[in-house]
């Protein structure tokens, strides 16, 4: 019961600080004191706050939008152990619930943009969909290295790892697919290379154009949306790359902020380094990660 209450907390509390992490280390490359570190509690506290402005020309669809991607992902967050706690809810086959809540996020997401009527969002909306027809397939390779490795079909058990530790054989799939999912969190979670959450430039924007026409309480629900989703990833890819725990369950929390707080700066030293890729090379980028986790599955079933 005290893992559950940890786990939901950590879940709806702790996303918008990776956000001020990131934004805190982005400022210090640049030698600038930076906006606070929990700025983004400020913006989604004041958006929740505000009055909707919202288009005659839309439909339900347009506000439904938002708060159906964030029960998704919210739902997702449910199904998906932190650290070496189980998760809420678990079944099996729940590994396919998880990747089909993040599709019905994305569905939803585009579907609000499309119901503007704006060509400019329906533009962002095309980019999004045929982003998402690579990303997906690399998520499913992953998983189902996870699976073949655990011999389950539930997540508890495939991002724990076998009991008997992992063997000279799994070191190199699971760094495969850590790579992999490394590249989808920062696609999925509209970071650079693949977006930027803070551009206005017509021509560069996927996510952040799918949402101009969003206002108060929805804007702020798709900015804490976004904000979970890099939450939920950053979680998978840490089962992975820092697969380590202690027998005391109070220090396996403080292991798993410290982890979180380290891969947000690990993002912002990312951001920092490197500019955004060109829209034409996006793709590029994620076949990438599709071909490192299906070679990363290929390694496991040879």
């Amino acid at each position: 019961m005290i893992e559950t209450s940890i786990h939901i907390v950590l879940l709806l509390v702790f996303p918008p600080l990776m956000l001020g992490v990131i934004n805190k280390t982005k400022a210090f490359f640049a030698g600038r004191k930076g906006v606070p570190l929990l700025q983004a509690y400020y913006d989604i506290g004041k958006l929740l706050r505000k009055s909707l402005v919202i288009s005659t020309t839309t439909t339900w669809i347009f506000w439904a939008g938002p708060i159906v991607s964030l029960a998704s992902v919210l739902a997702a967050g449910l199904l998906l152990p932190l650290g070496p706690f189980n998760a809420p809810l678990s079944f099996v086959g729940d590994m396919i619930l998880f990747a089909y809540l993040f599709g019905l996020s994305r569905f939803f997401t585009t579907a609000a943009a499309l119901d503007t009527g704006s060509a400019f969002e329906g533009m962002g909306a095309a980019r999004e969909v045929t982003f998402a027809l690579l990303s997906e397939p690399a998520l499913f390779f992953a998983l189902l290295v996870l699976a073949k490795d655990s011999g389950s079909l539930s997540l508890n058990a495939m991002l724990h790892g076998p009991a008997a530790g992992i063997s000279a054989s799994l070191i190199a799939p699971f760094v495969l697919i850590a790579i992999g999912l490394f590249i989808i969190m920062l696609a999925e979670g509209c970071r650079i290379p693949v977006d930027d959450p803070n551009t206005h430039l017509e021509l560069t924007m996927i996510h952040e154009v799918m949402v101009l026409d969003h206002s108060g309480p929805l804007l702020g629900l798709v900015l804490y949306g976004a904000a979970m989703k890099l939450f939920e990833l950053g979680s998978m890819v840490l089962h992975l790359a820092v697969p380590f725990q202690t027998s005391m369950a109070w220090l396996n929390w403080i292991l798993l902020l410290v982890e979180l707080v380290g891969l947000s700066v690990a993002v912002g030293v990312i951001e920092s380094i490197m500019a955004r890729l060109r829209m034409r090379h996006v793709p590029s980028l994620l076949i990438g990660a599709l071909l490192l986790c299906g070679s990363g599955f290929i390694l496991l079933v040879r």
